[in-house]
């Protein structure tokens, strides 16, 4: 049997998955990074995008937002403030948000809205690269 990498993926809402994998790519805040079994230790502040999980051939791709990504002996785990399989993405609403959120900027009445609603501009539109791709 060949090497495996132990990859958690946790979220405020719940645990998305724990097991055993080949590789994970992770959205880091300076690139992608790939890590595979045996990996050196290494820790990372993630930034908005897909993460792709590959076992036995199989890759599955989840969007991710804001966290961190840490490599240790014991295997890879990411802590996101945001996580969703791209199979769960609702592509009508995205839209809808991502209009909505637009609508928002547009009419900031103070720099903190105009703030709040680019950060959410932000998050979708790369919620949206990640569907497209």
């Amino acid at each position: 049997m060949a090497d495996k990498l132990h990859f958690d993926l946790v979220s405020p809402e719940r645990r998305l998955f724990a097991g055993e994998v080949d590789m994970v790519v992770v959205p880091g805040e300076d690139g992608d990074f790939g890590v595979l079994p045996k990996h050196a230790p290494f820790m990372s502040v993630i930034r908005s995008g897909a993460i792709i999980v590959t076992t036995d051939g199989v890759a599955e791709r989840t969007f991710i937002h804001g966290g961190f990504a840490e490599v240790t002996p014991a295997g890879l785990t990411i802590l996101a403030e945001e996580a969703i399989p791209v199979s769960e993405i609702d592509v009508a609403a995205l839209e809808r948000d991502l209009k909505d959120a637009q609508e928002d900027l547009s009419v900031a009445k103070s720099d903190m809205e105009a703030e709040q609603a680019q950060g959410r501009i932000d998050r979708l539109e790369a919620m949206r690269t990640t569907v497209a791709n």
